[in-house]
This record gives structure tokens, C-alpha cells and sequence, in this order.
């Protein structure tokens, strides 16, 4: 997204890792506790992918993740799309 782009580089070079695993570990923490009003489920994926670019040995595991969730949510998607029936115009 271009609004977090900023953000997001600077994360990702090669110093921030002192703050890169930290952020990453709230992000994991405040997902855990996402039954509260202001986190959300939205921050483990988030948290997952940030530890995985300091922690190479769940690198592989986060990335097949990422791609099979993204795999199901499209065949989904477009199984929904074609099983909806044409709405006729008479109706």
C-alpha cells in the first residue's frame, strides 16, 4: 500500500533489526489478543512475516503459509463467483 510504504522500508533495512523483532513480537502479542476492541487477528500475519525476515528458520514455513492461504482464498473466490446463479431480469 502506498500510505505504509515509508514505513515499511524502513523497516526492512539491514540496521532496524533491533526494532524490527520487537515490533514483530507486538504485533504476535496484541493478534493473540485479538477479542479486544482495538487488535485484531490482522496483526499475526503481520507479526509472522516481520519475524520471518530476522528469523530464517520459520522463513520457509511463514512463506508456503502465506502462498497455500492465497492459493485456497482465490479458488474460493472464484468457486463463489461462478456457483452464483444469473439474477434474471424479471424478477
Amino acid at each position: 500500500m502506498p500510505a505504509t510504504r515509508p514505513v515499511s522500508e524502513r523497516l526492512l533495512r539491514d540496521g532496524m533489526r533491533i526494532v524490527r523483532l520487537p515490533t514483530a513480537v507486538l504485533l504476535l502479542l496484541g493478534g493473540v489478543f485479538s477479542f479486544l476492541p482495538v487488535l485484531g487477528i490482522w496483526m499475526l500475519p503481520l507479526g509472522l512475516m516481520l519475524l520471518a525476515v530476522d528469523v530464517p528458520l520459520i522463513r520457509p514455513t511463514v512463506s508456503a503459509g502465506f502462498i497455500r492461504t492465497r492459493r485456497r482464498f482465490s479458488i474460493f473466490w472464484r468457486q463463489r463467483i461462478r456457483g452464483r446463479k444469473p439474477v434474471s431480469p424479471g424478477k
